[in-house]
């Protein structure tokens, strides 16, 4: 299994599965000197945390995260930086219930990966699904939190926006909701409602998916590259490669089929700051591959949990014909817990970009031009 490294400048390797010892990660590729402690890393963890409430999986993992190299203490401001060379950070695992899975190590759950891996590789880590599981993404979180530093005012918030069939009030949006719920939902009345809606199915034995959107703010225009550096071709890869996701737009996305061209073009003005002022954001931010300086709006669709209780066909890894039905703690909505590992992705492809352009052209190229010579 050789793809475990994404991004080119700044680059996110992670290891471990869901019942090892630990899992961790090693980030290649940020500037020296950034203050980093493990406190400005732990807030992003214990949002994605299992176990804050009845709606995710009761797993206690406290997910305290560990820097294990690439910081100093810089003796002009004694806080503690960064060096430029690769940050390894490691988080214990101290929870696992690796019996819950005995029953199911030779069968295939319709909808997940264990027939794929198998058929692959030959062989599995059926507790909890090891590489597979979403355990891993507790990494890609913790180097997001780094991310978010590189890139000077960049604000990356997520929220769900949808569950199952139920989806929120863009009317009654409103940010500082999705810290006082525990389903991430901007919107306080359906957020209300959720919880009777996920009690329902966890009775049943069932699951449901969901959709999260994700709003990066203070991103600089000029980022990402035509043809096969694309913005939102990274960002739709990254998005792509959480588990459990089926789906990925940008922007209006799908809807802008919808749209004729007066509609989804955004006009443009000129802004009392001197930079142009869109007047809509169709494109999520993004255009021909390179950001406009808008906030970039990114939505990925999350299917539902494979491990539930109602009972289904499937086959063992050995060609029977079975049934089979999944005990243990599992989300009966991965999508809530998918929002911090959203942002956390979205926020390394833009400190990625940053770095490339920083790279290639230095500083932004002077905008607006002269005036033509007459």
């Amino acid at each position: 299994m050789s793809f475990n490294t994404f991004g080119h400048l700044f680059r996110v390797t992670t290891f471990g599965e869901s019942h090892g010892p630990a899992i961790g990660c090693v980030v290649d590729g940020c500037p020296p000197r950034i203050p980093l402690t493990e406190a400005d890393i732990q807030p992003y963890l214990d949002r994605r945390r299992p176990g804050q409430s009845r709606y995710t999986t009761q797993r206690q993992e406290p997910d305290a995260v560990k820097i294990l190299s690439g910081v100093f203490v810089d003796e002009v401001s004694g806080k503690q930086v960064t060096t430029g060379t690769p940050i390894a950070l490691l988080i214990d695992n101290v929870d696992q219930r690796s019996k819950d899975y005995s029953d199911i190590k030779d069968k295939y759950r319709p909808g997940h990966a264990d027939y794929t891996y198998d058929v692959k590789y030959g062989l599995r880590d059926y507790r909890g699904g090891g590489r597979q599981s979403a355990r891993e993404t507790a990494m890609r979180v913790a180097a997001g939190a780094i991310a978010r530093k590189i890139v000077p005012s960049l604000t990356v918030r997520g929220a769900l926006v949808q569950m199952g069939p139920h989806r929120i009030d863009r009317a009654r949006w409103d940010w500082a909701e999705v810290d006082r719920n525990p389903f991430f939902c901007p919107d306080p009345k359906t957020a209300a409602m959720l919880g009777d809606y996920l009690d329902g199915l966890r009775k049943r034995g069932s699951s449901i998916g969901a959709v999260i959107e994700v709003v990066a703010e203070g991103v600089p225009s000029g980022l990402g590259a035509p043809i096969y550096g694309k913005l939102d071709g990274d960002l739709a890869g990254a998005l792509m490669s959480i588990n459990a996701v089926k789906g990925v737009e940008i922007g209006a996305g799908f809807a802008a089929a919808e749209l004729a061209g007066e509609q989804n073009g955004d006009e443009m003005r000129m802004g009392n700051d001197g930079k142009p002022l869109f007047l809509s954001n169709n494109a999520g931010g993004i255009l021909g591959g390179i950001s406009t300086g808008q906030p970039i709006v990114a939505r990925f669709a999350v299917k539902p949990t494979s491990s539930i209780l109602i009972p289904r066909r499937t086959v063992d890894r050995y060609g029977r014909e079975t049934e089979i039905s999944t005990i243990g703690r599992h989300d009966p909505c991965v999508g809530i817990r998918a929002v911090p590992i959203g942002e956390a992705m979205v926020a390394c492809v833009v400190a990625d970009h940053y770095l490339r352009q920083r790279g290639q052209v230095g500083g932004p190229p002077a905008w607006p031009l002269p005036a033509a010579p007459r």
